[in-house]
């Protein structure tokens, strides 16, 4: 190890800690003042970017901070899970167990306050593109989601691309949800309440989940899901730059997850599949500046028109990957506490 790395390793955590004050203290400001800083309103396709995000994507392009699809797969994941942890702050939980589901890594979230004994969980899926993200990336929004909806969250770290490519995720995650099936009792948790979620990559394994396990999962909760690898849409043309997932990303993610399978392959890209009978419940949310948004909105009415129950919202004033930014600000958290609720009420 040279002298510059090891200085570097023993900065990091003075480094981390100034970085999230900041961030805290800037998306903390009055609006007016955040207005002032960020500048002219970003007004498209009948919407208006959140003060409080438009200022956060000015500071990340000023502080120069990069795209994860831009350098190394390893370096990529260590600056995705740094910038969820300066997004995510500390949060409030119970109890926090880590556990072996299917054997993968798994980590259950125990609320502070449960209203019932056994009470619903959630098998949750963490996003990245099938490439980043793990336990540690999506921990903070895990834990406040658990704390706010009173529901158990199992979060489970499917196997990434490249050195586990389609359909090993996809597999995975069938797989864990299963698991949690036969183990309910073990987990606490009440058989005839269980649902399935996550964000972005992991919305789409939730829809993939949900689709086949059919009555055993009680409800699903897509958050801004991938649907369509090769989908072509407005939202994807007038979003693909400047909001945080850029079409740059989503291209090495396809490439690295499923490079050759046929986009049509329903476990890839939910939007081709049957609807079969007793899929559950499902609440879809969608972030108005996201590339992903017109994909989730048309799978949500995909399962309205094959009978399924769904609710769809879409936030219109947020961009992806607001899910991970509830440790200040005010729009992106309030959006996560409404999510929540939805998950108290249905679940």
């Amino acid at each position: 190890m040279t002298v510059t790395h090891a200085v570097t390793r023993l900065l990091a955590p003075v480094r981390d800690l100034a970085e999230k004050t900041a961030f805290q203290t800037v998306m903390n400001l009055p609006p007016g003042i955040q207005r002032r800083l960020a500048g002219p309103a970003v007004r498209l396709d009948g919407q208006e970017l959140a003060v409080d995000t438009q200022l956060m994507l000015r500071l990340s392009a000023l502080a120069g901070e990069r795209d994860p699809s831009t350098v190394p797969i390893a370096h990529g994941r260590a600056l995705l899970r740094r910038q969820a942890g300066v997004g995510g702050g500390r949060q409030v939980i119970g109890a926090v167990r880590e556990l072996e589901v299917a054997d993968l890594p798994a980590r259950l979230y125990v609320p502070t306050h449960e209203s019932s004994d056994p009470v619903p969980l959630l098998v949750f899926f963490h996003g990245g593109g099938f490439i980043y993200g793990d336990l540690s990336s999506h921990d903070a929004s895990c834990r406040y989601l658990a704390q706010r909806s009173g529901a158990r969250v199992l979060s489970v770290a499917y196997r990434l691309a490249p050195e586990a490519p389609f359909p090993a995720a996809y597999d995975d995650a069938v797989a864990a949800f299963r698991w949690v099936v036969a183990h309910a009792e073990e987990l606490g948790a009440d058989p005839a309440r269980l649902g399935v979620g996550g964000d972005s990559a992991g919305g789409n394994l939730a829809a993939g989940v949900a689709l086949a396990v059919g009555t055993d999962c009680a409800f699903q909760l897509l958050l801004y899901p991938v649907t369509a690898t090769d989908a072509k849409t407005e939202s994807r043309r007038l979003f693909g730059e400047g909001f945080y997932l850029t079409t740059g990303f989503i291209r090495v993610a396809s490439e690295n997850y499923a490079l050759g399978v046929p986009a049509e392959d329903p476990r890839l890209s939910p939007l081709y599949a049957d609807v079969p009978d007793g899929v559950a419940p499902a609440y879809v949310a969608t972030a108005g500046f996201d590339p992903l948004r017109d994909e989730g909105e048309s799978y949500a009415r995909k399962l309205e028109e094959a009978g399924v129950k769904v609710e769809l919202k879409r936030y219109p004033d947020q961009i992806h990957g607001f899910f991970n930014v509830v440790g200040a600000g005010r729009t992106s958290r309030a959006a996560v506490a409404d999510i929540a609720q939805v998950l108290r009420e249905r679940l």
